[in-house]
């Protein structure tokens, strides 16, 4: 199945019900007076994370979504029918805008999530509501009003703990290949990976976390050079970046310093706080240079680059040194996680203040 990470759709609430006049005419009852009842309510529209999509390609072919429209009012006070609504199901991490405006209206980030995209309109009154000691055969009635009507622009944005980053032929699908399920596919040559791929990465009981690869990215990317920027917002939710850098690259002019700082440059076009989220580095294919080699292109990396967080040297390829990447990677995960659950558990205990949301 194609992967679809962006779509538009319309969508549109039911219209409420009208009012209806009407008056009871019955035998030996001259003076029946006012019966008309009031319209249903509209149905409303409703998108529901579902855990088991993956992809926004439905949406190709499926672009309008319409809710029921409320029922007329009746004599004898009977109330029309509210309409139904409809439920629109999208994948867990699915961004809602409106097109028109460009309002954010949500996100959908766990299963079972509900967002009201379009409100049903408000029934219309019958004429027995408007009957009172003054006015004993009202012929009012009032219409039901129009349902919300959108054009909506869906985005998916991967749910990840940890982002893959790094040019072309990096390594990126062999390492998401070699510490998880997920089976990418890899090759000798650059620009394999043409959708974003993820991968759950199990380091022991109740101890995992997710991993996502995306296509890599080259010099000129914001500029639309080679498959663009389309997939660094998969970055976005991440807590940690892992960059990805080839050591030993085929062609002996490429300087992977300088391959770092245009990843760098990409990174911070694109969006200045995902430049400056946490970032280790990771030096991929250390199989294929001897260890005194290694630690001479890892010491001469790392000065030019005046790096001064994470490093890490593995063979996706062989799985050297992964497993120590990994067990690092949960530690620090779990450690984050923690500190965030601090956090949100001091703000709930902080005593409630009526004048802060003044």
């Amino acid at each position: 199945m194609k992967f679809v990470d962006e779509a538009s759709i319309s969508v549109e609430a039911g219209d409420g019900g009208n009012g209806v006049a009407s008056f009871r005419r019955e035998k030996y009852i001259p003076k029946g007076g006012p019966d008309g009842g009031d319209g249903g309510d509209g149905g409303s529209v409703y998108l529901l994370a579902d855990s088991g999509l993956n992809t926004l390609v439905d949406f190709r072919h499926m672009r309008r979504h319409r809710a029921e429209r409320g029922q007329n009012g009746m004599g004898r006070n009977c109330t029309g029918r509210s309409g139904e609504d409809i439920y629109v199901r999208v994948p867990v991490g699915t961004r809602v805008t409106d097109e028109e405006t460009q309002e954010n209206i949500g996100e959908l980030l766990k299963h079972g999530d509900e967002l009201l995209v379009a409100k049903g309109g408000f029934h219309g009154i019958g004429n027995a509501r408007f009957k009172s000691s003054t006015n004993r055969t009202p012929r009012q009635f009032t219409m039901g009003t129009e349902g919300e009507r959108r054009q909506l622009h869906l985005e998916l944005i991967l749910l990840a703990d940890v982002g893959l980053l790094g040019m072309p032929n990096a390594g990126k699908s062999s390492l998401i290949s070699k510490v998880s399920s997920a089976r990418p596919k890899v090759a000798d040559y650059p620009f394999t990976t043409l959708y974003p791929n993820l991968g759950v990465v199990s380091v022991g009981a109740s101890r995992s976390f997710v991993v996502a690869d995306i296509p890599g990215v080259i010099e000129g990317a914001s500029e639309g050079a080679g498959l663009g920027i389309q997939f660094l917002k998969h970055l976005d939710r991440t807590r940690l970046l892992l960059h990805l850098v080839d050591i030993a690259p085929m062609d002996e002019e490429i300087d992977p310093a300088e391959e770092v700082r245009k990843i760098a440059a990409e990174l911070e076009n694109y969006s200045p706080e995902l430049a400056e989220r946490e970032r280790w580095l990771v030096l991929n294919k250390v199989d294929l240079l001897d260890d005194d080699e290694v630690e001479a292109r890892r010491n001469r990396l790392l000065e030019e680059l005046s790096w001064q967080g994470p490093v890490y040297a593995i063979s996706a390829a062989t799985g050297e040194g992964t497993g120590k990447l990994v067990y690092a990677l949960m530690d620090h995960l779990e450690q984050l996680r923690e500190d965030e659950q601090v956090e949100q558990d001091s703000e709930d205990d902080e005593p409630w203040d009526p004048l802060r949301s003044l």
